[in-house]
């Protein structure tokens, strides 16, 4: 797919023209301490005893046109801290600065409008397409919600993202049973993109797809990054998907960011022992290869009440006292690579 052949569809949303542009200098997007915390109740009269803490900090950038990729197992955080960046679920804690905009300090009105800018994709496209809708419908509610009043602009809009998304026009009158899950989720996909945003939260797109359909999605996304010069915050637990979209990765653990850089400096050198665990499972095409596996032993601790320490500490092979007793933070290890690890603090 070029630009010679498909159109970018421009918003007709009152406001447009006074978003502010992200430059060189200022990250499209950027976390500053995010952290969201839900209230734990018991009892008839549902009262509060502690909290979970789904995400504990979490800090990073994504610059217009790049991919971020968060990895890291089941119940780390990842959806959540998507879900936080799109004030889907209001963060406790930290700033969300889009464009140089804080989402916190918006009127509600004010960040219904931003949301234009920022739109997600689903893991599930069974589940994330409303079953009554037509197609049509599902793609023209967007733009009704975004102020897109003429029916016959919004019907030359959805018929320009169903061409985008490699989908025949004629789609459009199907519900969205009639699909199977590939081209649900280019439903999805087109839905995400019609309101012209500038950075996509993907959310395992291609999770529940089949391997032959997670390549062409994949493929998807990534010429469509090119055509129109989409940010994606890729979240997944498939590095190897992971390494062949992202430029950067993140990777989780109970709620934090413990290594965060260039995917290649990731893949190539990983330096937290999470993040090793986490490339030694990736399987391997030859059976004959053999290598070595550090196999965890033990639980992931509780978000409800985390370990004062690394969270990591009990189950890493190679903690000590001060990891059990001092939470590491972020620190610079040359270029573009950032870890939370005692065994690389310099201190």
């Amino acid at each position: 797919m070029t630009t010679d052949t498909a159109t970018r569809p421009e918003t007709a949303a009152p406001g447009q023209d006074d978003r502010t542009i992200a430059t060189d200098k200022q990250p499209l997007l950027d976390v500053q301490g995010m952290k969201i915390h839900f209230p734990q109740t018991k009892g008839f009269i549902r009262k509060q005893t502690q909290w979970v803490k789904a995400v504990d900090g979490v800090s990073f950038q994504l610059q217009a046109g790049q991919t971020l990729g968060l990895v890291g197992e089941s119940g780390c955080g990842k959806s959540t801290s998507g879900r936080g960046i799109t004030h889907l679920i209001k963060p406790t804690e930290g700033r969300v600065i889009l464009n140089g905009e804080d989402l916190e300090d918006l009127a509600p009105e004010d960040l219904r409008q931003r949301r234009r800018d920022m739109q997600m994709v689903f893991q599930d496209p069974y589940a994330s397409l409303n079953p009554r809708l037509r197609v049509e419908d599902i793609l023209a509610e967007p733009l009704k919600a975004h102020g897109v009043t003429n029916k016959a602009e919004r019907r030359q809009r959805i018929n320009e993202m169903l061409d985008v998304v490699g989908l025949n026009r004629g789609f459009a009158l199907r519900y969205a049973h009639e699909f199977s899950g590939g081209q649900r989720q280019r439903i999805g996909i087109a839905r995400a993109l019609i309101l012209n945003p500038k950075l996509i939260i993907a959310d395992e797109p291609v999770a529940a797809l089949d391997v032959s359909i997670q390549a062409q999605i994949l493929n998807l996304l990534k010429d469509l990054q090119a055509d129109f010069g989409l940010a994606y915050l890729f979240i997944s637990h498939d590095l190897s998907v992971v390494r062949h979209l992202c430029n950067r990765t993140a990777v989780m653990y109970l709620g934090r960011i413990v290594e965060i850089g260039d995917t290649e400096q990731i893949f190539s050198n990983p330096m937290h022992p999470y993040t090793q665990t986490l490339l030694d499972a990736i399987p391997v095409s030859n059976p004959r290869l053999r290598r070595e596996r550090v196999i965890l032993k033990g639980d992931v601790p509780s978000p409800v009440d985390p370990p004062p320490g690394c969270a990591f500490a009990g189950r890493c092979p190679e903690a000590h006292a001060r990891c059990r007793e001092e939470r590491p933070q972020l620190q610079a290890q040359g270029t573009d690579h950032q870890v939370a690890c005692h065994l690389h603090d310099p201190a």
